[in-house]
């Protein structure tokens, strides 16, 4: 594994998303244990990882996550999810904390909890294979800890994910900006369907 170290990692949510990252992660190595909506399934998880990611719907993630808040007391959350209103078409149409952002929100009510914003700027697919685009994608980390996001990064790294593709944007307030990315994301598949895509910034 790259002499990455093995960690203990809890995913919250068993759907497209979270099931790609769990599948990943225990290939890279990784000790995994997916929580689906089982009563008492993500409490379990969340208190026996080392870093938790949250890969539940964004709209009800604040009201998941706060309810763990001891379970999560000095864990590492990395958070994966955008919180929209849908329209009509079932795509995000408006995001559901203007002015602020799901992972702020999060990092306020749960203060003792190291909150990372990452990987929320593109299809899910390109999460843990980034090197199939046809040119390299940005894997933006917002958060206000900087050994947290360090073990963020090399995460990543053993996703596939080059470190000159990852951008450290500062901190959590930083994520409004790439939470504000999700609003492209239906005007792109309206476009061009669901092929995999990601924010890059070309230099």
């Amino acid at each position: 594994m790259n002499d990455i170290a093995v960690l203990d990692i809890a995913v919250l949510g068993n759907g497209r998303v979270g099931g790609n990252l769990a599948t990943a992660l225990a290939r890279a190595g990784h000790q995994v244990t997916v929580a689906d909506r089982t009563p008492g399934a993500a409490a379990h998880a969340a208190r026996s990882a080392r870093i938790v990611i949250n890969a539940t719907p964004g709209a009800g993630s604040l009201e998941r996550l706060t309810a763990l808040r001891a379970e999560l007391r000095g864990k590492i959350l990395v958070d994966v999810s955008n919180a929209t209103t849908d329209g009509p078409d079932g795509l995000p149409a408006d995001l559901l904390y203007p002015g602020s952002s799901l992972a702020e929100r999060l990092q306020e009510a749960l203060p003792d909890t190291r909150v990372v914003k990452t990987l929320n700027t593109m299809l899910f697919p390109v999460m843990t294979a980034p090197a199939t685009l046809t040119q390299p994608p940005t894997a933006f980390l917002s958060g206000e800890d900087p050994q947290a996001k360090q073990t963020v990064r090399e995460l990543l790294t053993g996703l596939g994910w080059r470190t000159e593709w990852i951008a450290d944007l500062g901190g959590i307030q930083t994520a409004r900006a790439t939470e504000a990315a999700i609003l492209f994301v239906p005007h792109v598949i309206r476009s061009s369907g669901f092929t995999p895509f990601a924010i890059s910034v070309a230099r």
